[in-house]
């Protein structure tokens, strides 16, 4: 059964909304670290109607936008509750609607400085879809709201059709992970490499990650293997009323996290520190499938020169590198790394390619440079693979 609008409206003014809130818990750790608020419509007579029946109505018109400040005054008034408790931030959904409020992001903060919470317990949350169409306004919205203090988290992702431009040029903060990319329970194949590709992404672009209803320990051991930072969904909690929200946070006042998080960390996370270590000492890392001639290179802000291209035709990277270095050493680099001569290497025994040239870099000046070319072996695949490591050298 669907209700009318009036009957919405009245509801609303009856207080007869309220939040539920669903935690969400750590993947490693299974701490709780935050919650998500769902609106929950319940009668007078203790009836609980899901927002199925009334939300899709609601959004056919402004009442939506009435809903949504509604509960984020009840999701204030909750976290206003947890003064002498531990006070985890909340994510509240807001219809796109409001992303044609050009005093959003004050009206916001005007109600969250009402009861005097931090800015940082708020998080808007925003559906991939509304997204489609309201790039250039969406993103001066979503500014306006970090630059007040809050945090922004892009929800459903994966549920549409995703852009992963829209993504990369959008400064949310969180990548909520829709649950209908869990539908074959983590354990075929195409959905997995789906999900590691999405958690990598979001890494490198600096978001944190929820993966959204979580149903079985199969999902959650995947998930952690991928890195997830959070975890909603039934196998931790169900949404549940702010009293027993209140009672959990402060079972979980006395749960420590663990002095060594290395002993719990993911294989995500531990190639995410080994990076970071790596490109201390070589800031540009190429990927190169020789015998495709492709490649994929990951470059950091100090190298020499940031003129390089990130993808596409190993010979044409060969030609533009070659170009870049000091004429005495064109040549020799040229017939080093020319693609046919690793893969006779390679065929030959050779396990790594090693040479110092001289580079121009963005300043006009020529260093040294070491680039190191690694035999590698992918299980997938009887392709010649190489991993190229670059690393400035120190003048004379």
């Amino acid at each position: 059964m669907k209700y009318s609008a009036d009957e919405i409206r009245a509801a609303l003014q009856n207080n007869e909304l309220t939040t539920y809130y669903q935690p969400q818990y750590d993947a490693l750790t299974s701490q709780l670290k935050s919650a998500e608020a769902l609106v929950r419509w319940i009668k007078p007579d203790g009836t609980v109607i899901s927002p199925f029946f009334f939300i899709p109505v609601a959004e056919e018109s402004d009442l939506i936008m009435d809903i949504d400040w509604y509960v984020t005054e009840l999701v204030c008034k909750t976290l206003e509750k947890q003064n002498m408790m531990p006070q985890f931030p909340i994510s509240i959904n807001f219809s796109r609607k409001h992303i044609q409020e050009d005093n959003f992001a004050e009206r916001l903060t005007a109600l969250v400085d009402k009861y005097e919470l931090p800015h940082s317990l708020i998080e808007v949350e925003i559906t991939e879809s509304a997204m489609v169409g309201e790039e250039e306004r969406i993103l001066d919205w979503i500014v306006s709201i970090r630059n007040a203090g809050f945090t922004v988290a892009i929800d459903d992702f994966g549920s549409g059709l995703s852009s992963l431009q829209f993504v990369k040029d959008i400064p949310a903060d969180v990548l909520k992970i829709d649950k209908s990319l869990l539908s074959h329970n983590c354990e075929d194949e195409k959905e997995r490499i789906v999900l590691e590709s999405i958690f990598n992404f979001a890494h490198r672009l600096h978001m944190k990650t929820v993966a959204e209803g979580v149903e079985t320990k199969e999902q959650l051991g995947f998930l952690r293997t991928c890195d997830c930072n959070r975890i909603q969904g039934y196998l931790f909690a169900k949404p549940m009323p702010e009293e027993d929200y209140l009672s959990l946070c402060m079972v979980h006042k006395a749960v420590e996290e663990p002095t060594d998080i290395l002993q719990l960390q993911s294989p995500a996370s531990a190639v995410n520190l080994l990076l970071e270590a790596v490109f201390r000492r070589y800031p540009l890392v190429i990927f190169t499938n020789l015998t495709r001639n492709t490649f994929y290179m990951m470059a950091y802000q100090n190298f020499t020169t940031t003129s390089c291209p990130s993808t596409g035709i190993f010979d044409e990277l060969i030609v533009h590198g070659t170009s870049s270095m000091h004429p005495d050493d064109r040549e020799a680099f040229a017939t080093t790394f020319d693609r046919k001569n690793l893969i006779a290497r390679h065929s030959e025994g050779a396990q790594e390619i090693r040479l110092v040239t001289r580079q121009l870099g963005d300043d006009g000046v020529y260093r040294k440079v070491e680039t190191t070319d690694y035999f590698v072996k992918s299980s997938y695949s009887e392709d010649v693979i190489a991993i190229t490591l670059c690393e400035n050298l120190p003048d004379e």
